[in-house]
C-alpha cells in the first residue's frame, strides 16, 4: 500500500509540474514581434529579443506542445504546437537542399546553414509527434523527407551509422562539432541516440519496412560499437570505423539511452531484441548508480583517465534519471531503482525547479550554488527533457496503478 501511495503522489506532483513548465513557455517565450518563439531568456526571466533562434530549441518546443496535447488534449497546447510547426516549416527547413538550418537570427534569417544531423533528427522527432497531435499531413510528409535526407547524405553505407554534420549542400565539413565542448569526430553517441529516438517516433506514424530495419540497425550500432563492453558505459565519440575517441562517462546519456533503446526495440515489436535490451537497460541503470550523490541527484560526468567526477548536477541529467531508473524498476521489480527515481525527483523539487520564476535552473554546481550564468531558455535549454520526464512518468505510473 505504501508503494501505491508513493506512486499516486509522484504522478500527481509530476502532473502539476508539467502544467507549471508549460505555463512558463506559454507566458514568456512567444515572440509576438518576429513570430515563433524567442531565442534566449536568462535565469531572471529577462528576454533577449535580439537573440538568435536555434533549430534544436524550436524542434523541441514543437515536440513538447505536441506531446503534451497528446497526453492531456488541452486545445491551447495544440494552438502552440501549430505555431511552432508553422515557424519551423517556414523558416528552418531548407527548401533548396533539404535538412534544417542550424541557426537563424531573431527575425528568421539563416545565419548558420550547416546541416547538423542531430538537429535534423530532432525535427523529424518533433514533426512526427506533431502529426500524432494534429493529423496535419504536411508534417508527416516533411518528416519522411528529412528522414530520406539523412539516409541519402548521412548514412555510412560502408560501416553503418550516421555521420555528424555537413555544409548546407551536404558537403564535408572541417568542424563537425555539435558544441564547443565536443570532440571533432565523425560519429557521436549523442547524435545516434537522437536519430534513433526520431526514427522510433516516425515509425509510429509511418511503419515503413526500411525504416524498421534502420531502427534495428541503430540498436545494433549501440550494442556492437557505442557500448563499451568492459565498463557498460557508452562511448561518446568515435571515428568513421567506430574506433573509440573518448573515455569520458556521461551519466545522463547512459541513463537516457537505457530507456530510449528499449522504447525503440518495443516499437518494432522484435521480441528477441526487447528481451536483450531490457537486460541491457537494467545493467546500464545499475552502472549509472555510480554517479548518484547522497542527495539523490545524478552527477554530470566521470573522467576515468584522471579519476575525476564532474559533480555538477544539470537539469536534463536529473530528468533522464527520473525516467531511466523508473524504467529499470518496471523491468526488474527491484524497488531500489524506484527509490532512486523518487530520490532524484525530491532533489529536483528542492534544488532544480525555480519556484519563484518558473521552469528549471540549468543546474547546481559541485558546491551547491545555482549555475546562474546559464540560460533558462536558449539553443540548448528547452522544455523537452523535463516535460518529457513528466509525460513518460505520468503514463508509466498510470500503467502501474491500473
Amino acid at each position: 500500500m505504501a508503494l501505491k501511495a508513493d506512486l499516486v503522489t509522484y504522478q500527481a506532483e509530476l502532473d502539476q509540474e508539467l502544467d507549471n513548465i508549460l505555463s512558463f513557455w506559454k507566458n514568456f517565450t512567444i515572440d509576438e514581434v518576429n513570430g515563433g518563439f524567442v531565442g534566449k531568456i536568462d535565469n531572471n526571466n529577462y528576454i533577449d529579443a535580439t537573440a538568435p533562434k536555434g533549430s534544436v530549441l524550436n524542434a523541441r518546443i514543437l515536440w513538447t506542445f505536441s506531446a503534451c496535447y497528446n497526453l492531456k488534449k488541452d486545445p491551447e497546447n495544440l494552438v502552440l504546437a501549430d505555431r511552432a510547426f508553422q515557424y519551423l516549416r517556414d523558416y528552418f527547413i531548407d527548401p533548396e537542399f533539404g535538412g534544417v538550418y542550424w541557426m537563424l537570427d531573431a527575425k528568421g534569417n539563416p545565419i548558420d546553414t550547416k546541416k547538423q544531423v542531430y538537429a535534423v533528427a530532432f525535427t523529424i522527432y518533433a514533426l512526427s509527434e506533431y502529426f500524432l497531435a494534429s493529423n496535419v499531413e504536411q508534417s508527416k510528409v516533411l518528416a519522411i523527407s528529412l528522414y530520406n535526407d539523412l539516409i541519402q547524405h548521412s548514412y555510412d553505407k560502408q560501416n553503418g551509422g550516421y555521420f555528424e554534420a555537413f555544409s548546407r549542400d551536404w558537403k564535408a565539413l572541417e568542424d563537425l562539432r555539435l558544441s564547443d565542448k565536443d570532440a571533432n569526430e565523425k560519429k557521436t553517441m549523442n547524435t545516434h541516440l537522437h536519430v534513433l529516438e526520431a526514427f522510433t517516433t516516425l515509425y509510429r506514424i509511418w511503419p515503413d519496412e526500411q525504416l524498421k530495419n534502420n531502427i534495428i540497425g541503430l540498436i545494433d550500432d549501440f550494442t556492437s560499437h557505442i557500448l563499451n563492453k568492459e565498463t557498460g558505459n557508452l562511448i561518446l565519440f568515435l571515428d568513421e570505423d567506430w574506433n573509440p575517441k573518448s573515455e569520458i562517462i556521461s551519466y545522463g546519456h547512459d541513463i537516457e539511452a537505457a530507456w530510449l533503446l528499449l522504447e525503440a526495440a518495443e516499437v518494432v515489436h522484435d521480441e528477441k531484441l526487447i528481451s536483450e535490451i531490457s537486460a541491457l537497460a537494467v545493467q546500464m541503470a545499475t552502472i549509472s548508480k555510480n554517479g548518484i550523490d547522497a542527495d539523490g541527484s545524478l552527477w554530470y560526468e566521470f573522467d576515468p583517465v584522471h579519476d575525476h567526477f564532474i559533480k555538477e548536477k544539470h537539469w536534463w541529467v536529473q530528468a533522464e534519471a527520473m525516467v531511466g531508473f523508473f524504467n529499470a524498476w518496471q523491468i526488474s521489480g527491484d524497488e531500489s531503482f524506484l527509490q532512486t527515481s523518487l530520490n532524484n525527483w525530491a532533489f529536483v523539487k528542492s534544488k532544480i525547479i525555480d519556484h519563484q520564476n518558473g521552469e528549471w535552473f540549468w543546474g547546481i554546481t559541485e558546491t551547491g550554488e545555482i549555475m546562474d550564468n546559464e540560460d533558462k531558455v536558449g539553443p540548448w535549454k528547452c522544455p523537452y527533457h523535463n516535460s518529457r520526464a513528466c509525460i513518460e512518468l505520468i503514463k508509466r505510473i498510470g500503467v502501474e496503478l491500473a
